[in-house]
């Protein structure tokens, strides 16, 4: 379920990166090719901007601070948080919590940190109103195509089995005794659709702690804004079209919010003719097939994040009809490129001719 999708901040920050959020300058020179440690100072306030390469991806973090000092102080406790985040809940490491619960599966409960618990509690409260469209059980089936690392197609034998451990339902949280306990053995949690938004989102937290008053963290299509540039605007954000690497498919300003854009085009392998993405739909264990990208508008990333899959996998029609029962925005862009936007950010997205 781990996905990336591209946004493009329309700000003076001096970073590229080919990850999925790609920061550009206004000027019309190119930006430079590496991240730069380095910060601008408008007015009373300074803009400092670092990135670091965490939880698999580059993790860019910009803080707005009345000092130098205190925006050196934002941003690394901003990586600090995440890096402790990612040995709590990374499947990679052997010893993180959510590897314990994996190595377990069917065999007894796992105490977890407070942390641990409430992402997979926000988990299976996002699957239930997605109707299973973002479901973290799907361990089993994204081991399967394993894309990007080594991607194939797995065969209907191997996915009939797969399917068998999908069920997010038996995934069983007591909050009393703060345990976590997976039915079957096989089961496995994957948090690649949410745990990025949650790291962004406490990494926003404490940065703000610190003493930044505005800033953004971006960790691949997870994008958590707070407060305002030093000049005082909002961040200017831009939409990337699904199908023309490099062009904005819409633009928006952005101020304490969070985006986070899911798509068929950054992690994906064609085979004959045909477009096999990282994003499964856990009814079939195939490529989810009804969109091209989703990008979602939320107060907090943690929702932004795993909306953003559980929607592209619901489709356009039933996934825009709950945005907008909840009462949040979304940019959708359908299986053939039709471009939907939800009452909410009609007044505020801009679409590029």
């Amino acid at each position: 379920m781990q996905r990336r999708a591209a946004l493009f901040l329309l700000a003076c920050i001096p970073f590229f990166t080919a990850c999925a959020i790609i920061p550009i300058s206004k000027s019309s020179s190119p930006p430079p090719p590496f991240p730069s440690a380095g910060g601008g100072k408008v007015g009373s306030s300074v803009t400092v901007k670092r990135a670091q390469f965490l939880m698999g991806t580059l993790v860019e973090l910009t803080a707005v601070a009345p000092g130098d000092v205190i925006a050196q102080a934002a941003l690394t406790a901003g990586f600090q948080e995440i890096r402790r985040l990612e040995n709590m809940l990374s499947t990679w490491i052997e010893t993180s919590e959510l590897s314990r619960i994996n190595q377990a599966a069917g065999l007894e409960p796992i105490g977890v940190s407070a942390e641990t618990f409430d992402l997979l509690r926000r988990a299976l409260e996002v699957a239930e109103y997605t109707e299973g469209g973002f479901n973290i059980a799907i361990g089993p089936a994204v081991r399967l195509w394993n894309i990007p690392e080594a991607p194939r197609i797995p065969s209907a034998m191997e996915l009939e089995i797969a399917a068998q451990y999908v069920d997010y339902r038996r995934i069983h949280l007591d909050q009393t005794r703060r345990t976590v306990f997976l039915e079957k053995p096989g089961m496995r949690i994957d948090i690649g659709g949410i745990g990025k938004g949650f790291a962004a989102e406490k990494a926003a937290a404490v940065m703000r702690e610190n003493g930044a008053k505005g800033g953004l963290v971006a960790v691949a299509g997870d994008f958590r804004v707070f407060g305002r540039r030093a000049d005082g605007t909002a961040w200017p954000l831009g939409i990337q079209h699904p199908r023309e690497p490099g062009k904005v498919l819409a633009m928006l300003d952005v101020t304490d919010e969070a985006v986070s854009t899911s798509g068929d085009y950054e992690r994906y392998f064609l085979k004959d003719g045909v477009r096999y993405h990282h994003i499964l739909d856990p009814q079939t264990l195939q490529p989810a097939r009804l969109c091209q990208s989703v990008t979602i508008i939320a107060p907090d990333a943690t929702t932004a994040d795993a909306l953003a899959t559980g929607v592209f996998v619901m489709g356009p029609a039933r996934g825009m009809a709950l945005v907008e029962r909840l009462g949040l925005g979304a940019v959708i862009v359908d299986a053939q490129g039709m471009v939907i936007v939800s009452s909410r950010l009609r007044d505020r997205v801009t679409l590029s001719p």
